[in-house]
């Protein structure tokens, strides 16, 4: 059939979209549920015995005087992470990122940028110290006592110095942890005291 001369083509027949492919390996939910690959109620999926959910850091009465966190993960240093945080951070001494001025140095290769190591023990802490505090409100007594190189895996551990309340926040608490940062083979290359104000149970953003 011809409209105005053009020519018009039969109709196209529309497929049928091809028919999943089973899987040979069941998921939990249906080893947990069988049939459950046609159920399409969400919440139904959701069932179990406990709903655990994550949390970090502690509250004020968390904390006890003498107890000691060894924080992990531990970190391996990579030359890269010593490049870039210098060159962000303005730090451009030849001996983070030149290992020809470094070889004739007493060090021999290049070291990694100490505000490098200070901010990642820091980071290493924050699970176990710092995750649930108002304010972090000073570092004190910062003390490099070994170098680290680019490859070095550095790992963290704290102490509980002191815990005060606060007199001007009574929902708060002031907490004192002395932290020392190590590489793997057990030497001591920093150590500080860290300063906290965390919330009381119940007084936290997230409660």
């Amino acid at each position: 059939m011809a409209i105005a001369g053009v020519a018009l083509s039969p109709a196209r027949r529309t497929s049928k979209p091809p028919a999943p492919t089973k899987r040979l390996v069941p998921s939990p939910w249906e080893l947990d549920y069988p049939g459950i690959e046609n159920d399409t109620r969400t919440p139904a999926r959701m069932d179990g015995k406990r709903t655990i959910v994550a949390s970090y850091g502690r509250y004020y009465e968390d904390f006890e005087i003498g107890d000691v966190y060894e924080h992990r993960p531990g970190r391996t240093i990579t030359e890269a992470d010593n490049i870039q945080f210098s060159l962000i951070t303005m730090n451009r001494h030849p001996l983070h990122s030149n290992r020809d001025y470094a070889a004739k140095t007493e060090f021999g290769q290049p070291i990694v940028n100490s505000a490098l190591t200070l901010a990642m023990v820091t980071g290493m802490t924050v699970d176990d110290v710092s995750f649930k505090a108002t304010a972090n409100l000073g570092w004190k007594e910062i003390k490099l006592t070994a170098p680290v190189f680019n490859g070095d895996t550095i790992y963290a551990r704290s102490k509980v110095l002191a815990k005060r309340e606060s007199k001007s926040r009574p929902n708060e608490g002031i907490v004192t942890t002395y932290t020392e940062g190590y590489k793997a083979d057990g030497t001591p290359f920093l150590s500080f005291e860290r300063i906290s104000l965390v919330p009381k149970r119940g007084h936290g953003p997230g409660d």
